[in-house]
């Protein structure tokens, strides 16, 4: 397998399990600005940015509103990373077979960069990746800015990549870049998730030729 390839890592919900403390990070502060905030909701914004969620709760709010509600929910997220999340099954046995294979490895989160950095020490796999890219400032999924991003920063052509994510904005953003998509079903229902190339409930349950099959690799 020389082949040159890139595995691009959404990170919430397909690397970590961090759902449930996206979701009490968000309601802890919406609430002191009187809104009320459904886990139905969260669950239909997870995988966009901080800026595209707080445009689609509030009309028309201020630059400075959205700044200063990002910046409270993510403190509050950070300062309770440790101890509160984990790596989701099979993310080390994939990570070590995509290096085995010399694939490179590039995470492309939502999450400001700030996230991805505490994470991935917390979770010790920083040696895995060549590229941490955040979309914090960038056009929000499924825009597919922040995979094009990736995959040019592995100097890897989109044809040789391959996205893994669990929400749908990020298999249009996938598919709008060009690349192959692998869904997991952490954070979104198999329906919702028809879009993808393949999809299987978890990565300890995804095959390596299947992987194979994705990138016409024998």
């Amino acid at each position: 397998m020389n082949e040159k390839c890139a595995i691009i890592w959404d990170m919430d919900g397909v690397i970590v399990d961090t759902t449930e403390l996206h979701y009490k990070s968000w309601t802890a502060v919406l609430q002191n600005y009187g809104i009320e905030y459904s886990k139905e909701t969260f669950l239909t914004t997870f995988g966009m940015n901080n800026r595209a969620i707080i445009n689609s709760l509030m009309d028309h709010p201020s630059p400075n509103i959205v700044q200063d509600i990002s910046l409270k929910k993510e403190i509050w997220f950070r300062e309770n990373v440790p101890g509160n999340v984990e790596l989701l099954p099979g993310v080390k046995d994939w990570l070590l077979r995509f290096n085995k294979w010399g694939f490179l490895q590039g995470i492309a989160s939502s999450a400001p960069q700030a996230n991805i950095s505490i994470i991935v020490k917390e979770m010790g796999i920083s040696p895995y990746f060549e590229v941490f890219a955040s979309a914090e400032n960038l056009p929000s999924k499924p825009d597919p800015t922040i995979f094009l991003k990736v995959a040019n920063l592995l100097h890897t052509p989109t044809a040789r990549c391959l996205v893994i994510e669990d929400a749908p904005v990020g298999i249009e953003g996938a598919h709008r870049a060009g690349i192959k998509c692998i869904s997991v079903t952490t954070t979104h229902p198999a329906s919702e998730l028809a879009g993808a190339d393949l999809l299987v409930e978890r990565l300890d349950k995804l095959r390596p030729e299947a992987v194979r099959s994705l990138l016409e690799i024998q």
